[in-house]
């Protein structure tokens, strides 16, 4: 009599390499989460008159904080990065004394709510482009990012012609205004004729209700007749 075994196969869990990746990609995603980031706000730009004084914002953040950050703002003129400012802050608290490095420029982040933005006052044409943002951050292994602020120099802001606009809102509201009154008026105009069809059955009924009475007072009197005496 031959005897079979059956055995249980276990599921491979694959090379060894696999498994490296993906703990590779597990903490290169907890990393990202705990990156530095420098942020110049939802619009990376401004359109400023010439003359004017306006400020090119910046703030940084980080999951497990700062030491030591080092901050600057760069200008690309023509290629050419020209540094504008520069500093380090020690903590989150502290206030960082800054490096100046072009006329016209004044720090105004003072590190409050990360806050590392810049002034230019009386702004002019040569003051327009490119400028970067740019964070490293020690605590981090010297993790570093930077972000791109656009300023734009005219001679005059343009006046926007609402003129088209405004006919659009105009003739939206004036339809919506319509379609109101011709509901108003259909809910009117049912509610009367509702109104004069019930009077109309009240009348009906009420006419009936004499008919049948007349009819009733005129048959009995027709019907009576004397009562015969008796000889």
């Amino acid at each position: 009599m031959e005897v079979q075994w059956v055995g249980v196969e276990f599921p491979r869990l694959g090379p060894p390499h696999t498994a490296v990746g993906l703990i590779f990609s597990m903490l290169l995603g907890l990393w990202s989460v705990q990156a530095l980031e420098m942020s110049v706000g939802k619009i990376p730009f401004l359109q400023a008159v010439n003359g004017s004084t306006v400020m090119l914002p910046c703030t940084y953040a980080s999951c497990i904080g700062i030491e030591d950050l080092y901050f600057n703002w760069q200008f690309n003129d023509n290629g050419t990065m020209q540094k504008v400012c520069d500093s380090v802050i020690a903590s989150e608290t502290a206030v960082p004394h800054v490096n100046i490095y072009r006329e016209r420029v004044e720090f105004v982040g003072k590190n409050h709510n990360n806050n590392v933005s810049i002034l230019l006052w009386n702004i002019t044409f040569e003051d327009g482009g490119q400028y970067t943002c740019f964070g490293r951050n020690p605590k981090e292994k010297g993790r570093n990012h930077s972000t791109i602020f656009t300023l734009i120099v005219v001679d005059e802001l343009r006046v926007v012609d609402n003129t088209l606009t405004i006919l659009i809102a105009s003739a939206v509201g004036g339809g919506i205004a319509a379609l109101m009154g011709f509901m108003l008026l259909k809910n009117f105009t049912l509610y009367v004729l509702a109104r004069l069809e019930e009077k109309n059955k009240e009348c009906l009924v009420t006419s009936s209700g004499i008919d049948n009475t007349e009819n009733g007072l005129s048959g009995s009197k027709a019907d009576s007749k004397p009562t015969p005496k008796k000889k």
